[in-house]
């Protein structure tokens, strides 16, 4: 059971980078990129919506809401900017070039997520 699991999160993983790739190809329509660059930025951040460290939900909620946002975007993204982003990606692999990242998206991440308990705190004590 543990080599499926660690399978099946290097899945996600590989579908996060093809969505990365997908992201920053000029013909991946707008509203499906920034879907991608939502799903990304998600995977991506150290913040998750429920803690890793709360045993059974934190580590549910990348195991459920990764596949089920991945799935639906490769479903709208057009059929020859998935199949570049892929060879993208398993290039990217074989070159074991270091992952993408940018201190303006973690910064972006973290603000949009203290945006959020604002209001969500604003929200709770009126």
């Amino acid at each position: 059971m543990p080599a499926r699991l660690k399978q099946w999160a290097r899945s996600i993983e590989r579908q996060t980078m093809i969505l990365w790739f997908c992201w920053k190809n000029p013909e991946t329509p707008l509203p499906v990129k920034l879907l991608c660059l939502l799903v990304v930025s998600y995977a991506l951040s150290p913040i998750d919506l429920i803690p890793d460290f709360i045993p059974v939900p934190g580590l549910l909620d990348d195991l459920l809401i990764l596949p089920a946002s991945i799935w639906p975007i490769i479903r709208l993204m057009p059929a020859q900017v998935y199949a570049a982003s892929k060879t993208q990606a398993d290039d990217f692999e074989r070159t074991q070039a270091r992952r993408p990242g940018s201190p303006v998206a973690v910064i972006a991440i973290v603000t949009i997520w203290l945006l959020l308990a604002v209001l969500c705190y604003r929200w709770l004590w009126r």
